[in-house]
């Protein structure tokens, strides 16, 4: 299946993975490139690639872990692509294109709750990456895993788990709203504001939102309850310095598809004297060396019985 035409040239999804998640810094790109291949090789791992098999990959966006499963499988596997945003299966069947394998490669236009295009049964293996956490009906995603894969079939997902975050600006909002820290410090205040545009501040919000409602144990009870069996689950939190990112490059990240970066944060919502005061703080700690920075993932397997 051709991925369909239209007049739209981005949206979030394609703008964040293509562009927002390195601040179209070359040379950060290839960092991020570098992390997210590890991410994929090792959902590659769990589903056991073999040569002949079909693999779905959804919500596959730039195309990496599909095309990081040919290239380890050889020639003879086939793997079927599915996202939500028209503009990344066209950049996908174009990156396919220029590698070789466009005969290897389907595509289908659709979300991960909704897997229409793919008959009951049809995949040997299934995969997602950084999908299911974007995903309103996750067990309805999970149940359409389960109906496309044949018996016997794996899945692997690597989502990561961004509760944390928003409990972490939960907890600044309670400290700022109780007066609980140095409130003549315009600091606290406006660090809120700033990162309560990229996740939420209540906990009514965190649990109205795909990205902030569940954590790695509700992955296990989705499996469960789609009747997976041999169900294992991984928890990796890496905590490191972000000394090597420059502030420019930074300052034009988001943290994830639906967020902001902090440049468009600090030039919409905020005055120019705002700006200079909590950028001129902000860069001192980034630039100080001992910003820490967490990555948590987790990685869930399973298999159809």
């Amino acid at each position: 299946m051709t991925p369909p035409t239209n007049d739209v040239t981005h949206d979030n999804w394609s703008k964040w993975i293509l562009s927002l998640r390195h601040g179209d810094d070359r040379a950060h790109e290839d960092s991020v490139r570098v992390e997210i291949t590890r991410y994929a090789d090792r959902v590659l791992d769990f589903v056991r690639l073999r040569s002949g098999m079909t693999l779905a990959d959804i919500g596959t966006g730039d195309g990496l872990v599909g095309f990081r499963a040919i290239e380890r499988a050889g020639a003879s596997i086939r793997v079927v692509m599915t996202d939500i945003s028209a503009p990344l299966l066209r950049h996908t069947q174009q990156t396919a294109g220029t590698l070789g394998v466009s005969g290897q490669c389907t595509y289908i236009h659709g979300s991960a709750e909704n897997l229409a295009g793919i008959a009951d049964e049809a995949v040997d293996a299934a995969t997602m990456r950084a999908v299911l956490a974007y995903v309103e009906d996750k067990p309805a995603a999970m149940r359409e895993l389960y109906r496309i894969l044949k018996p016997g079939g794996r899945f692997a997902i690597a989502e990561p788990i961004l509760r944390d975050e928003a409990l972490e600006v939960c907890m600044l909002k309670r400290l700022v709203d109780t007066r609980a820290i140095q409130t003549d410090d315009p600091f606290f205040p406006l660090l809120l504001r700033c990162r309560a545009a990229q996740f939420p501040d209540t906990e009514e919000k965190a649990r109205t939102l795909p990205i902030t409602n569940y954590g790695e144990r509700d992955l296990v009870r989705f499996a469960i309850d789609a009747g997976f069996t041999d169900i294992h689950l991984e928890l990796h939190i890496d905590v490191r310095t972000e000394d090597c990112l420059r502030w420019e490059t930074f300052v034009r990240t988001s943290p994830h598809p639906l967020a902001p970066t902090l440049e468009e944060i600090f030039d919409k919502q905020f005055t120019r004297d705002e700006r200079e005061y909590l950028e001129g703080r902000m860069r001192a700690i980034f630039e100080s060396g001992k910003q820490l920075g967490a990555a948590r993932i987790a990685y869930l397997t399973a298999k159809k019985p």
